[in-house]
This record gives C-alpha cells, sequence and structure tokens, in this order.
C-alpha cells in the first residue's frame, strides 16, 4: 500500500486527468453521432426530393406542375387541363417505355407551338423515325 503523502496526491492527480481525459473523449464521440445524424438526415432529405420530376427536355432541372401549368426553369412553360404531377411522370413513364420496346435508342423532348400560340411537349427520335406530343 502507499502510504506517502506525495505519491498519493500524483496518483489522485493522474486518476482525475483521466477522467477529464474520458470526459472530453466522450462529448467528442457524441458531437461526432451528432454530425453523423444531421448528414443522415440531410441525405434522407434529399432522397425525398427524388420524387420530383426531372424535365425531359434540359434534363438538369425538376418540373413544375401549379395551376393548370408545367414549367420548368429552363423555359418549358406548357398550359395544360387537370394535371397533376402524377399523371406527368405517368404519361412521361408510359411514353419513354413504349418508345423502348421498340427503339434501344432514347428520345429527345422538345417544346413546340402548335396552333393558336398553344405550346407542346413532344418526344421525338430520329433513329426510329418516331414522334408523340405528350402535352
Amino acid at each position: 500500500m502507499l502510504e506517502d503523502p506525495d505519491e498519493l496526491a500524483v496518483l489522485e492527480e493522474i486518476q482525475h486527468e483521466l477522467v477529464l481525459q474520458e470526459q472530453l473523449l466522450i462529448e467528442e464521440y457524441e458531437r461526432s453521432l451528432q454530425f453523423d445524424e444531421e448528414c443522415l438526415n440531410a441525405m434522407l432529405d434529399g432522397l425525398d426530393a427524388g420524387d420530383k420530376i426531372i424535365c425531359p427536355v434540359c434534363r438538369k432541372n425538376n418540373l413544375t406542375v401549379r395551376n393548370h401549368l408545367v414549367f420548368c426553369q429552363c423555359g418549358l412553360y406548357i398550359s395544360t387541363q387537370d394535371m397533376t404531377e402524377e399523371k406527368l411522370r405517368s404519361v412521361l413513364e408510359n411514353t419513354i417505355t413504349e418508345h423502348s420496346h421498340r427503339c434501344f435508342h432514347n428520345p429527345e423532348f422538345t417544346v413546340t407551338s402548335g396552333m393558336e400560340e398553344e405550346t407542346s411537349l413532344l418526344m421525338s427520335c430520329s433513329v426510329c423515325d418516331s414522334w408523340m406530343i405528350l402535352l
């Protein structure tokens, strides 16, 4: 056993320092866990945004469906009747799927002006020489 008060004081000081280091490590670990949780939540929020419809014309921005309009930051602006995001997604998916059964090439999408200055979304493929008005 230790009987020297100086040795006992040194051991108590070492023990105190070890406890402080352990507390600091625990705090750092908790901050790391909190950061990881925030990153995970941000990634999950990004996955929720995955329900958005990518504009088939520019293939960069999301389409917005609002008040009988379909529009995109790239300039796509089409007036529609009773269109919802679900209906638009379905129209695009079905049309692309139907085309892929006949042709292995990716179709192009363009906005065209039709009669009476109304714009339409057109899908065309120069390889299989097909085209279809979607909206």
